[in-house]
C-alpha cells in the first residue's frame, strides 16, 4: 500500500473527507494537533494580537478570511 501526505484548504476539507470516505479501499488518518501545539498555537496568537494593538503590526481584515461569501 502507498502513503500520500495531502495539504488541503481549510475550507475543502470536509468535502475531501467526504469523497476520501466513499472511495472505498482507502485508509486514512487524520492527523491530530497536540495539547502542546494547540497551546502554542494559542500563545503565538495572543503574542500577534497584542502587536496588533500595539501597532507593530499589520492584521489582516476579517473579509479577507470569509472570501467565499
Amino acid at each position: 500500500m502507498k502513503e500520500l501526505t495531502i495539504r488541503i484548504p481549510e475550507n475543502k476539507y470536509t468535502f475531501f473527507m467526504e469523497l476520501i470516505k466513499n472511495l472505498g479501499g482507502v485508509e486514512f488518518e487524520e492527523e491530530k494537533d497536540t495539547k502542546e501545539e494547540i497551546i502554542a498555537n494559542l500563545k503565538q496568537g495572543f503574542k500577534e494580537m497584542e502587536l496588533h494593538k500595539k501597532g507593530n503590526a499589520k492584521g489582516t481584515p476579517l473579509k479577507d478570511f470569509l472570501y467565499w461569501f
